[in-house]
Formats: structure tokens, C-alpha cells, sequence
């Protein structure tokens, strides 16, 4: 019996939904791998290297281009969501109060990895197949190396939790260097992405887009919480269109749309519910179709070298970055290592920073694919080797108060 695209749909949807939350609550993998990490792993082993290589005819009945097209569509919705909602968190008052300790900190926590991973993504031009088929070199390198500085804040936050440090003072200097950064990393990203054959286009963007921005920020002082909410998925909407018609994209437009609005404006509570349903409800179908777009055409051994070098570029220039500001700044012995690990945290925002590019033809998918394993393991170091550090430096803190 042929089944039509709506019930294969249904069965790729309770695909996403199913496997990857059994093997987290079968192997209990929360410590070392939290949820979205085992949906990541299930999405690259759903995609076309695993499942599509080892069976081919499973792979091309679930995952035809009309269901492919379908999930992509809600994917998109989700992570715009997401990037908005990473844009609201952003607070950058308290980063401008303590601003000289806050710019030393973020601008070696990004500058160095960036370095770094400038200097990985300059090895890997000597080898074919790796920059993309649009890109100028210096946008390979500098979105290469862009890709091993970036902190993941939403998922910092949600690491943080777990941890019980979010609301301590620990936590909240953490979220200034990841806010600071988070802003340099999509201001860099707007640059790659300047298309100066449409530049007249992007700036036109960036010009509404400011005046829009007043008249948006002037209504909403004037709404209630009901409508706020409202309104800001509209103008999340609008926000990304101009975006994407400009040639930046659409999640540059949704990262800008949430960027400017303020964190009051909303419940905390209900915030952060927002964000828990999305991840719950919708971005495991991003993750799926992220999967969907890993490929091993040099070979799975290069593209594990090759990720393997950008986790060295990455955690190492996190880890020296901070270091080299604790140093600086006289933090007490284990802070250094203890902020380094947590701030080089990538998973999602470091995923959809590779996705924009592999979109833009910056990348190839063999990097994509070196990248989205970089940033997978990263996260699963994260936890495992903070509890005890934090552990330590608690009982040292203890001991001198």
C-alpha cells in the first residue's frame, strides 16, 4: 500500500519525537549528553551519512523531498524563535557597569579562539573540499574561526541551572562575557555576509530597520504583557523577512528582532517557559534537518581530523583566553579554568552560525559536518568537567570568607 506524504510525515515526526528521548532516558546520558545533544547525534545518524548510507531505501522512503520540504519549514520557525529569544536574554546594562572587567574578559574569551580557529581554518585550504563554492578566502577563514568562538548562551544558561549557579554572582559574570560576545559574533557574521554587490539592499535593511526598531520599542511600552507577545512574533516575522530579502538572513533578522527588545517587557517565568517549549515542541525537528545536511564524501577519517582540530582551537583558545583574563584581572586560583570551560560551550547557536554559512555556500558540507561535531562534543565536555571543578573552587571560596 503507497502511503501519501501526509502519514510519512507523521512517521518521520514520531521519528524525531521517539528515538532520540528513548536513548536519553534508556542510557540516563543527562550528565554527559543532556537532551538536545542525543537529538543532535540522532539527527546526524538519521541524515544521509548513516542512515542513507547503510540503508538507503528506509532513508529515501521517510525522508522525501516533499516531507524534507515540510520539516524544513517548521525548523526554520523554531530557530528563529530561538535566536529571538537569545536576543531578548541579552542584557547589556549590567555588562556596561562593569564594563572594563566585563570587555577584558569577553574580548580574550572570543579573541583568542578566533585566532585559533582562524589558524585551523587556514590548514585546512591546503586540502580540497573544504571551503565552499561562493566563498572568498578570507570568509572561510574568519567564519571558520568565528565558529570556534562562539558561546552557546541559551544553552549556557540551561548547563547553569543544572549546575545551581545561574542567579549566583558566578553565573550572572558568566551571561555579561557570553552577551558581549554574542553580540560581536553576529556582528561579524552581518560582515561575512555583506554582499557588496547588494549593499545598497542591506543598508536600506539596516536603515529601516532602525527606524522601525524606535516606532516597534515605542509601542511596545504602551501594550499590555498579552499583547507584547503578540506583536513581537509579528515583528520577528517582518524582522527576518528584511533580512533574508536584504541578503543577510533570516536569523540575522530574527537575533536582531529580539536584540532590541527589552527582557522586562516579558514575565521572566513565562520566558523561559517560551524557551523550554520551543526546545521541547519544535527544535528537534531543526536538529533532524540538520542532520539531513552532514555528508563524509572525503572520508569519515578526514572529517574526524578535521573536527578534532577545531575542538583544539576551540576549547584550547577558550580556555587560554580566559586564562590570560584572570591573570589580568587577579581572579582567585580555578576561576580562570572553571569560566573558560563554560563559556566555550557551543551546541545550537554555534549549529545555526555553521548552517547560515553551509546556506551562504561558505562552507562546505564536509566542514558543516566537521563543525557540528566540534560543537556536539564540546558540549558534552562541558558539565562533566565543570561539577567538580566548581566543586573545588566553592570549597575554596568557602574557606575564605
Amino acid at each position: 500500500m503507497t502511503m501519501n506524504t501526509t502519514e510519512i510525515f507523521l512517521i518521520a515526526m514520531a521519528i524525531i519525537f521517539s528515538l532520540p528521548w528513548l536513548i536519553w532516558r534508556a542510557g540516563r546520558t543527562d550528565y554527559y549528553a543532556p537532551l538536545v545533544v542525543v537529538q543532535i547525534l540522532t539527527g546526524i545518524a538519521l541524515g544521509p551519512g548513516v542512515l542513507g548510507r547503510f540503508y538507503p531505501d528506509y532513508y529515501a522512503f521517510v525522508f522525501t523531498p516533499a516531507v524534507v520540504q515540510s520539516l524544513n519549514g517548521i525548523a526554520w520557525w523554531a530557530v528563529m524563535l530561538f535566536v529571538m529569544i537569545a536576543g531578548i536574554e541579552l542584557d547589556l546594562r549590567q555588562a556596561w557597569v562593569h564594563r572594563r572587567e566585563s570587555s577584558i574578559t569577553a574580548g580574550l574569551a572570543l579573541g583568542t579562539p578566533l585566532l585559533f580557529g582562524c589558524l585551523a581554518a587556514s590548514l585546512l585550504l591546503f586540502h580540497d573540499g573544504w571551503i565552499g563554492r561562493r566563498a572568498l578566502t578570507w570568509q572561510f577563514v574568519l567564519g571558520v574561526g568565528m565558529a570556534c568562538s562562539v558561546t552557546a548562551l541559551p544553552i549556557l544558561i540551561l548547563l547553569m541551572e543544572k549546575l545551581a549557579i545561574l542567579r549566583q554572582p558566578i553565573g550572572q559574570r558568566i551571561l555579561r562575557y557570553a552577551s558581549l560576545d554574542d553580540i560581536a559574533i553576529w556582528g561579524v557574521l552581518a560582515l561575512i555576509l555583506m554582499d557588496w554587490g547588494r549593499v545598497g539592499k542591506q543598508l536600506a535593511f539596516l536603515l529601516v530597520f532602525a527606524l522601525l526598531g524606535y516606532a516597534f520599542r515605542a509601542l511596545m511600552r504602551r501594550l499590555t504583557d498579552r499583547d507584547r507577545w503578540h506583536v513581537a512574533l509579528i515583528w520577528l516575522a517582518v524582522c527576518s523577512f528584511g533580512a533574508d530579502w536584504a541578503g543577510l538572513h533570516f536569523m540575522v533578522g530574527a537575533f536582531l528582532a529580539g536584540a532590541i527588545i527589552d527582557t522586562e517587557w516579558f514575565d521572566q517565568r513565562r520566558m523561559d517557559l517560551l524557551r523550554h517549549h520551543v526546545l521541547l515542541v519544535a527544535m528537534p525537528v531543526f536538529f533532524l534537518s540538520t542532520g539531513l545536511r552532514t555528508t563524509w564524501t572525503l572520508g569519515g577519517e578526514a572529517v574526524f581530523t578535521a573536527a578534532g582540530l577545531l575542538l583544539i582551537a576551540a576549547v584550547g583558545g577558550k580556555l587560554l583566553g580566559t586564562r590570560i583574563a584572570g591573570q589580568l584581572l587577579g581572579w582567585p586560583p580555578g576561576e580562570a579554568s572553571l569560566i573558560g570551560w563554560l563559556l566555550q560551550t557551543k551546541a545550537l547557536i554555534m549549529i545555526i552560525f555553521a548552517n547560515i554559512l553551509l546556506d551562504k555556500d561558505l562552507i562546505s558540507s564536509e566542514t558543516f559536518t566537521a563543525l557540528l561535531l566540534m560543537a556536539v562534543v564540546s558540549t558534552m565536555l562541558t558539565v562533566p568537567v565543570v561539577a567538580p571543578k566548581l566543586k573545588r573552587w566553592q570549597e575554596l571560596v568557602g574557606r575564605h570568607r
